[in-house]
């Protein structure tokens, strides 16, 4: 008799504990100011691939995981579009894929990755800790990740979130 109440309590206060959260819809990494994992994997035909020291090539890069399947990946395409266009690295890693779709992707709405590596079984996602694309890691110029951003790049959610950690991560560069 004792035990339904117990366990009634017990979740709720499961429940009170992560409203109380700083942002309750932030899913936060454990990559956060540490070594940003490995990247390097296969390339898609005729695109280079990513090597581990362009994470560490003293500037900040963005790295995006996406696949051409992805309807919030196509969406936030033209942001990626526009960081590349300011300078900024941008690598892309296409994941759970066919090759010919990611490509097909690219040649229909243009490339605004530095480099892209082909994971078509999902390693580098897992190594990553990515649940689903679109996901998005900044990592600063010595190759730590300072930020993870879930869902796609777009509207207030990229202005109020992404950008002002994007613009910090710039300005310590």
């Amino acid at each position: 008799m004792l035990l339904p109440v117990l366990l009634f309590v017990g979740l709720g206060l499961l429940f009170w504990t992560g409203m109380g959260r700083d942002n309750p819809n932030e899913l936060p990494s454990v990559f956060i100011g540490k070594a940003a994992p490995s990247i390097e994997q296969a390339a898609l035909p005729g695109i280079p691939a990513p090597l581990q020291a362009d994470l560490q090539a003293g500037r900040v890069t963005v790295v995006n995981f996406w696949a051409s399947w992805c309807p919030p990946c196509r969406a936030e395409h033209p942001t990626l579009k526009a960081l590349a266009a300011e300078g900024i690295q941008v690598i892309g890693v296409n994941m759970l894929d066919r090759e010919a779709d990611a490509l097909g992707f690219l040649a229909e709405e243009g490339n605004p990755f530095a480099a892209i590596a082909y994971d078509p079984k999902g390693k580098t996602r897992l190594e990553w800790g990515v649940t689903a694309p679109p996901e998005t890691f900044i990592v600063n110029g010595k190759g730590e990740v300072v930020f993870r951003f879930i869902g796609p790049l777009v509207g207030d959610d990229y202005l109020q979130r992404f950008r002002p950690e994007l613009d910090k991560a710039l300005a310590t560069q």
